[in-house]
């Protein structure tokens, strides 16, 4: 069927809409990163990042406007502010990279499944296919300067191995199994991002303007710290290592290079994809214990998640989605 008889359905416009407002914001913290960024390999390939977004957003925003929906404002150059004094150290830029390529990734993949028309299925492949490429680059970047922390080892078992009773599950006692393959792979990922979360909040929170912003990332950056150290506390009952902080690439600068608006958006964003993040954790978890500890860290997130919800909507700051027909209203005006 030609795309001209196929409209786009409420899932592939919410897809584009997201894609589209979380997009301009990581490209305007990357166009900031590649103003301070000093290593020539980090620079060229955060010009291709930057230049790759780009050219997504325009394509998206062309699928809204052609559908008969208004582009998202989103966040622009005005979000920045030229000139500031470097906030993260080169190094730091490149976890960030890495980091948001994997949500970008995932974001791409998430989103093609949701798509039915083929113009739009094909633009979301070319989008995966600039991700993987991506992150290969990040990788081996940080693999070359020695700063790519790989997860633990394993030593290979002799033969296969079943389940053979409830003490697979138990967690609270002393002699609880030692952490499954499985359950290190949602750990070390979940505390990764977490250390990238948590680093960005103490950026964030020293060059924040509003007293009000300030307090909420101090919030974020003390909850990050505390799952941080839930999780890692697991990985160290196996002796086992805790992927290391970043706190010590964020400088000591109170100059802001972004608007409050932007840094608070960026932190919602990425509250709301830890949560996916946690559930699979969750989902992969057969110990008690670590059942517990997302259980924990998913309810804490929540209660964060609408104070800053609050703070958005407060400050006009946090634009609406396309919304359902509300068929009560237009019955009501006939």
């Amino acid at each position: 069927m030609d795309k001209e008889e196929l409209k786009l359905t409420s899932a592939e416009i919410g897809t584009l809409w997201g894609e589209y407002v979380n997009g301009t914001a990581i490209n305007m913290i990357n166009k900031y990163m590649l103003s301070i960024i000093e290593d020539e390999k980090m620079t060229e390939i955060f010009e291709d990042a930057i230049k790759i977004s780009d050219n997504q957003n325009q394509e998206i925003a062309r699928f809204i406007e052609d559908e008969g929906f208004p582009v998202p404002v989103g966040f622009s150059e005005s979000d920045l502010n030229k000139g500031s004094s470097r906030l993260f150290s080169d190094i730091f830029c490149l976890h960030y990279l890495h980091i948001m390529t994997l949500h970008g990734l995932i974001g791409h993949t998430t989103s093609l499944s949701s798509s039915v028309r083929k113009d739009l299925r094909y633009f979301y492949e070319s989008c995966s296919k600039d991700a993987m490429s991506m992150y290969q680059r990040t990788t081996d970047l940080l693999l070359e300067k020695g700063h790519f922390q790989r997860d633990p080892y394993f030593y290979p078992e002799h033969k296969p191995e079943f389940v053979l009773g409830e003490h697979f599950i138990h967690g609270f006692s002393g002699d609880k199994r030692p952490l499954a393959a499985t359950e290190i792979i949602a750990l070390s990922l979940n505390i990764k991002k977490k250390i990238l979360k948590k680093s960005l909040s103490i950026g964030f929170s020293q060059v924040a303007q509003s007293k009000e912003v300030r307090k909420f990332l101090e919030k974020m950056q003390t909850a990050s710290n505390k799952q941080i150290q839930s999780l890692g506390k697991i990985l160290q009952g196996d002796n086992l290592p805790v992927p290391m902080s970043w706190e010590s690439e964020v400088t000591s600068s109170q100059d802001s290079p972004f608007s409050d608006k932007l840094m608070l958006y960026h932190m919602g964003f990425l509250l709301q994809s830890a949560q996916s993040y946690h559930g699979a954790g969750l989902a992969s978890a057969m110990r008690v214990d670590l059942v517990t500890t997302y259980e924990k860290i998913i309810l804490k997130n929540i209660m964060i998640t609408k104070e800053w919800f609050n703070i958005m909507i407060k400050n006009n700051w946090l634009e609406q989605p396309p919304l359902a027909p509300d068929r009560k209203e237009i019955a009501k005006d006939k």
